[in-house]
């Protein structure tokens, strides 16, 4: 019993030390800064073109949002808090804001195109978050 945990020590070690620093993205999330979460509630039925989310529809509410958009981030979905449960969302997307106004700016002009492009991707109606970072 000993050796196993012995070995089984070793391997986890020898596992993480060949791991290497991965560059990281240089965008700062900064106090007061707007962010929009959009999340993508999971169910029976439900489905998600996680390709199609990042390659274009995405890309194409950055272009609605212009300079006043600071950044993008997108989550996938890949496990429950608990085991043997579904997933709670399928994907999550961020966008983050210097004020609340660059995103209504943005927003505004474009809702029903950005809707009609829903159908594309997911047969889920997002929930949408606005919030004010803290730290």
């Amino acid at each position: 019993m000993k050796t196993r945990s012995i070995l089984t020590l070793l391997f986890f070690v020898l596992s993480f030390s060949s791991l290497k620093a991965q560059p990281t993205d240089t965008f700062k999330v900064k106090k007061g800064m707007i962010k929009v979460t959009i999340l993508y509630p999971n169910g029976e039925g439900k489905t998600f073109d996680m390709d199609y989310y990042t390659k274009k529809h995405m890309p194409l509410v950055a272009s609605f949002m212009g300079d006043g958009l600071k950044h993008i981030a997108i989550d996938k979905g890949i496990a429950s808090g608990m085991p043997d449960t579904p997933v709670p969302f399928l994907a999550i997307g961020y966008l983050y804001f210097d004020k609340l106004s660059d995103y209504e700016k943005g927003l505004a002009p474009h809702v029903e195109e950005i809707r009609a492009d829903f159908p594309k991707y997911t047969n889920i109606r997002p929930v949408i978050q606005i919030s004010e970072v803290l730290q």
